[in-house]
């Protein structure tokens, strides 16, 4: 296996900074354990106290776990990746079934479209984790270009979010 010329704690904490924002891998420890791929010897996940914070993925992103989304909550500049489902939408978002779009009450500022979120609910608990199909301003209600109804979401229709994870759908 090849040497990296980088620590990989400080990889995987500017990689994680870079993806959600500066400051949120504070909230990571020194003594993380750290799974490389077998064939490139790259990094492929990382996890603390035997539990899986995220995995790196092909297009440059971080595959959040529940567990790393409560972990980078502690941090409050994480609510950028955020999103507040309405509350009618809180049993099926935390069972793993698709956020949609008419069901966001409040989407943090650092969504892009294939970025990974958490959903959390109004109290700043994690529901579930997963990956924006549509950038911030189609879930914000101070876009002019979409009409907006009369609760001041956005009538753009379908999934905002597919959800990987919920809290309820985890076996163990």
């Amino acid at each position: 296996m090849k040497e990296l010329f980088v620590n990989p704690y400080q990889k995987i904490c500017s990689h994680v900074d870079f993806v959600f924002g500066n400051g949120i891998s504070s909230s990571l420890s020194s003594n993380i354990d750290i799974e490389y791929s077998k064939k490139t010897g790259k990094i492929k996940s990382f996890s603390a106290n035997g539990k899986l914070i995220g995995t790196f993925r092909t297009d440059g992103g971080i595959a959040l776990t529940i567990y790393g989304a409560t972990l980078f909550l502690k941090e409050s500049q994480f609510l950028q990746n955020c999103i507040v489902p309405i509350e009618d939408a809180v049993p099926f978002v935390s069972e793993g079934r698709s956020l949609f779009v008419k069901h966001v009450l409040h989407c943090g500022s650092n969504v892009r479209c294939g970025s990974d979120v958490a959903i959390i609910n109004k109290d700043q608990s994690i529901l579930a984790v997963g990956r924006s199909l549509l950038p911030f301003n189609y879930y914000s209600n101070g876009d002019k270009e979409w009409e907006l109804s009369s609760s001041g979401r956005s009538q753009i229709r379908g999934i905002g979010v597919k959800i990987r994870e919920g809290i309820k759908s985890r076996t163990a």
